[in-house]
């Protein structure tokens, strides 16, 4: 059965309704807001979208995977393109992503099944992803983000405290919350930031990364309890996948991509009658033409190196099992 996406502006008053009722729901809503679905769990495990949140994964033994990125060449044409509209000052902080060929004897659904994340969604015969990015958390109308940027691989010679000290990933770290932080003031007030650079462990199939986070909270204003589309419209993209100034950032990645990201960087969602969860759509695998894609990417700032940032975006792509 054929999903019936629909704009973004469209579900968004659908998710209003439900949410002043206190109505369960789950969502999805892709990067550019063009296409949207939401209804009850049974509705979309009816037209073949799984969601799972904060659940394990099922244990499994190594299997192959292999990954064809774009040339160092070819990343650096769209690196330096970026860097130019840093430098003229369109934007602080750009998120650059591309898309890498993969190979595995696992279909979606087995990864999907196999993989160990916060926020997990299979679209069958689509994509799946599995996420460790928590967009907005509300709980009693305290409305919490966790933007999350700046990794690190482990390795016997790393410690996170490379990653906390790191000018580069500082910098970019403090760009992202206080844009998280300008974000939130729309639907809410005060705005705090609880904790601050945060370092959390990931796993992958080929090891572990360090991964800094910080956690913002606000209280919701009144005219928007319950009204969770009105808010997401208020909120989206997503500003750790895009960059800030958003608008002028959006077009510098629009034209340095050259590629759909469709439900890539997009958000998912549930809402059980009492709290609201959110995770942005990053780990994600697609199924295309030729076979599976894995779209990653990494923050820019005019202090990035550029062979740093190429390795990060291969470091992303992984199986997380």
């Amino acid at each position: 059965m054929e999903i019936p996406f629909l704009p973004f502006a469209q579900v968004a008053k659908q998710l209003d309704l439900w949410g002043e009722k206190g109505i369960p729901f789950v969502f999805l809503v892709d990067y550019s807001l063009e296409k949207a679905w939401a209804g009850s769990e049974k509705e979309a495990s009816d037209l073949g979208i799984q969601f799972e949140f904060d659940a394990s994964g099922e244990t499994s033994e190594t299997v192959a995977f292999t990954k064809s990125p774009l040339s160092f060449e070819s990343y650096s044409a769209k690196f330096n393109q970026v860097q130019a509209g840093l430098k003229r000052g369109d934007s602080f902080l750009l998120n650059l992503t591309a898309e890498t060929p993969i190979e595995t004897p696992l279909t979606l659904v087995e990864i999907f099944q196999r993989a160990d994340a916060p926020y997990k969604i299979l679209c069958r015969d689509q994509f799946t992803s599995f996420s460790p990015e928590t967009f907005v958390r509300i709980q009693k109308n305290e409305i919490s983000s966790f933007p999350m940027k700046g990794t690190l691989e482990v390795t016997e010679n790393s410690d996170a405290s490379q990653l906390l000290n790191d000018p580069k990933e500082k910098a970019e770290h403090a760009t992202i919350v206080d844009l998280i932080r300008n974000d939130l003031s729309r639907v809410a007030f005060p705005i705090h930031v609880e904790k601050y650079q945060y370092i959390e462990r990931v796993k992958t199939n080929t090891g572990e990364l360090w991964q800094m986070s910080s956690k913002i909270t606000g209280d919701l204003v009144p005219q928007l309890h319950g009204k969770y589309g009105s808010l997401l419209l208020k909120l989206l993209p997503a500003g750790s996948i895009t960059g800030a100034p958003k608008k002028a950032t959006m077009q510098l990645i629009k034209e340095a991509e050259q590629y759909n990201r469709g439900f890539y960087t997009g958000i998912m969602g549930k809402f059980d009658g009492k709290l609201f969860n959110s995770g942005v759509m990053i780990r994600f695998i697609e199924k295309q033409t030729n076979g599976l894609v894995f779209k990653s990417g990494g923050g820019i700032t005019v202090f990035s190196d550029v062979k740093k940032e190429y390795d990060e975006l291969i470091q992303k792509v992984y199986l997380p099992f």
